[in-house]
């Protein structure tokens, strides 16, 4: 089942494991079974620490379970976890036998201190670049806890099961067996769902800090080269993200990024949040600011009110200047029937949520790059695609139009508006839109509607304090300042053209090196230091 590279990496990391495991498998007759069985011969031959039985009585089947042998320590996974989820099956392995999970000792010191039983499902799919962040996440609380189970359940291999159960997106997450979320997840966002009184916690700990030099607001590529640029300045920096890794978390594959050929987005995140951490920076996470206080006097604290994960009302920090890199979200249709039947059909991801609208109809509404590279992706999956562009033309690289036109289950409709999603009350059906050109009305039968009509900046927040465009976004100039002395703004939150994120990170330099001269001129910083040199 493993190639060669693959066993001699997986070996050098089950020299990691410090306590006994073994590999608990329920199988059927199978092709699938066959090769999960192969999988955990592979495994189990690759260490001496390692068991591999074959009597497992689970329902699911395929499915194992890893436990450490004489304990209740156990994690377990239906279906094959390769693809995206083959790092969460080596974690699992490593913490399970007795490798500590990367975590601050208080965040383990609260798993364990949870009382009550939980029983964790996550659905997830082998394409989804979000759905080992929850997966890994909910096993490492599980390892640590006992008393909180966890089965990853791959949506594509258990059709009936998705069927049933509704789920129409994945991570999807049930507590058991109700809804408890959907979407990337991380231990904290999880802890604080769970564990009551977290958020007021987290609250309290902000309320004491001191006020910065530099608090920048958001965690995507804008925000990280901020947070870096500011502190190796020397000046008291924090960054305040409601998730770190922003819009970028979302993305499949990178491949513009210059001198980094290929990379995915939940990669390029983590490597800006370890960056960010190399440096003395106060990184609040789970923090969403609601509202902005400019200083009262010239070189005075500029005030950032938060809500916490919870969405209730939280701490406010303060500071001498302002970052602002709140980023964008994905653009709504804003037609009925979307918002009823988010989630349930209606989804914004293809790499997530296409495996499981195998053999279905669906629609991508977006005649754009992301539209159509959706459009081909989905193809491979689904029975048949119709593409709806508003424009009367496809706004996509010719490239990508000529591959999506070779396709023989596609069809585009261009000058179409779509002007509602339908559906039976529990899922999607189908989608009226109308013809620009006619006036005329037109139904499309299907299970599926994907929205990719580009982004939508996170600036509701910011009304009535700083000057906004017509479009929503902070109107900045070269230098990156707003209308408001020492708030200064970077990334697709700003007027500043062309979303991409070479072009955020340098904004957000600019930004933090902006903020870094206001302060010399207006006030005397907390701490200082020698500015570092860049290296040239």
């Amino acid at each position: 089942m493993l190639d060669d590279a693959l066993k001699t990496q997986l070996k050098a990391y089950l020299e990691k494991v410090a306590h006994p495991i073994e590999l608990v498998a329920s199988l059927d007759d199978g092709a699938k079974s066959k090769e999960l069985d192969a999988l955990l011969l592979d495994i189990a031959g690759l260490s001496d620490k390692v068991e591999y039985l074959g009597d497992g009585n689970d329902a699911r089947r395929p499915s194992f379970a890893i436990r450490r042998t004489g304990t209740d320590v156990q994690v377990r996974f239906a279906g094959l976890p390769m693809g995206h989820e083959f790092t969460s099956l080596v974690l699992a392995l490593l913490q399970v036998g007795g490798h500590p999970p990367k975590l601050p000792d208080d965040v383990i010191a609260q798993i364990r201190a949870i009382e009550g039983e939980f029983h964790f499902e996550t659905y997830f799919s082998l394409s989804c670049q979000n759905c080992p962040d929850t997966v890994q996440a909910l096993n490492a609380i599980s390892v640590i806890n006992p008393n909180i189970r966890h089965v990853s359940i791959d949506g594509a291999l258990f059709q009936d099961e998705v069927e049933a159960r509704e789920i129409m997106s994945v991570p999807t997450v049930l507590l058991d067996g109700k809804p408890f979320d959907q979407g990337r997840m991380t231990v904290e966002q999880i802890l604080a769902k769970i564990d009551t009184g977290a958020g007021e916690r987290a609250a309290e700990q902000i309320r004491r800090k001191e006020a910065f030099d530099v608090l920048v607001v958001g965690g995507g590529p804008a925000g990280a080269a901020a947070a870096v640029y500011a502190a190796r300045k020397g000046i008291r920096t924090g960054v305040a993200a409601e998730r770190f890794g922003g819009q970028v978390l979302d993305t499949m594959a990178i491949e513009n990024f210059i001198s980094v050929p290929y990379t995915e987005g939940p990669k390029l995140a983590a490597a800006l949040e370890q960056h960010v951490h190399e440096y003395d920076v106060d990184v609040m996470n789970l923090q969403r600011a609601t509202a902005l206080v400019p200083a009262t006097e010239p070189g005075g604290l500029i005030e950032v009110r938060l809500a916490g994960a919870d969405g209730k009302p939280g701490a406010s920090l303060k500071s001498r200047s302002v970052i602002l890199s709140t980023g964008a979200r994905w653009r709504q249709m804003g037609v009925p029937g979307e918002d009823e039947y988010r989630n349930k059909g209606v989804a914004y991801c293809p790499h997530c949520d296409g495996p499981l609208f195998k053999g279905k109809r669906v629609a991508v509404i977006g005649g754009g790059n992301s539209g159509v590279e959706a459009a081909i992706d989905l193809a491979g999956i689904v029975r048949h695609v119709t593409l709806i562009e508003f424009d009367g033309r496809l706004r996509a690289d010719e490239v990508l139009q000529r591959k999506l036109r070779s396709l023989p289950n596609v069809d585009v409709i261009v000058s179409a508006q779509t002007t509602e999603v339908i559906g039976d009350g529990k899922r999607v059906a189908g989608l009226l839109y109308k013809d620009r050109d006619s006036g005329q009305l037109h139904r499309l039968e299907l299970e599926g509607v994907f929205v990719q009509i580009g982004l939508l900046p996170n600036t509701e927040w910011l009304k009535g304090t700083v000057e906004l465009s017509p479009r929503g976004e902070i109107v900045v100039d070269d230098r990156g300042q707003t209308s408001v002395p020492g708030v200064f703004a970077a990334g697709d939150a700003t007027t500043v053209p062309y979303k991409q994120i070479v072009i955020a990170m340098g904004a957000g330099s600019t930004a933090a090196l902006s903020a870094f001269d206001h302060l010399i001129r207006t006030s005397v910083p907390t701490r200082t230091a020698a500015p570092e040199m860049e290296a040239a």
